[in-house]
């Protein structure tokens, strides 16, 4: 059985209030939910976590080391500039993927950047709801 780490950064504690046109009507439990459903029957075994906290959001990847198989991560507004988060990944050696919500590629410039991208094996945009299942996906799919 693998074990998933889902983490969520900063404001997504805020989903289905905030910006509702860019990330949707759904609360972070409701998508919380959404991925254990469909999780469902999978040999997985899913945590979940959100911070709003830089050094939390790390202290969760260094405490994952030996005892996950892979992180989905939507680091937020941190995915375009916190190296500390970046370098976190690096150093804990198990498959991250990234996901984003909305399309960054198609919002304001200093989205387009991701410092995290090149230590992850795959990045997911503009998905919703979905992308963290085909992050899932990727991870179940990643050899042990």
């Amino acid at each position: 059985m693998k074990k998933i780490l889902v983490m969520n950064g900063p404001n997504l504690n805020m989903l289905g209030i905030r910006e509702k046109g860019v990330y949707g009507v759904k609360t972070l439990d409701e998508i919380n939910d959404f991925i254990c459903g469909q999780a469902e029957g999978l040999d997985v075994e899913l945590e979940f976590f959100q911070s709003n906290h830089e050094g939390a959001l790390i202290d969760k990847l260094h405490d994952a080391y030996g005892r996950k198989d892979g992180v989905i991560l939507n680091a937020g507004a941190y995915t375009h500039y916190s190296y500390a988060i970046r370098d976190a990944i690096s150093s804990i050696s198990i498959p991250c993927v990234e996901v984003h919500l909305s399309d960054i590629h198609a919002r304001e410039e200093f989205r387009h950047v991701s410092v995290i991208a090149d230590v992850c094996i795959a990045q997911i945009c503009g998905k919703g709801e979905q992308g963290y299942i085909e992050a899932l996906k990727i991870l179940l799919e990643e050899k042990q």
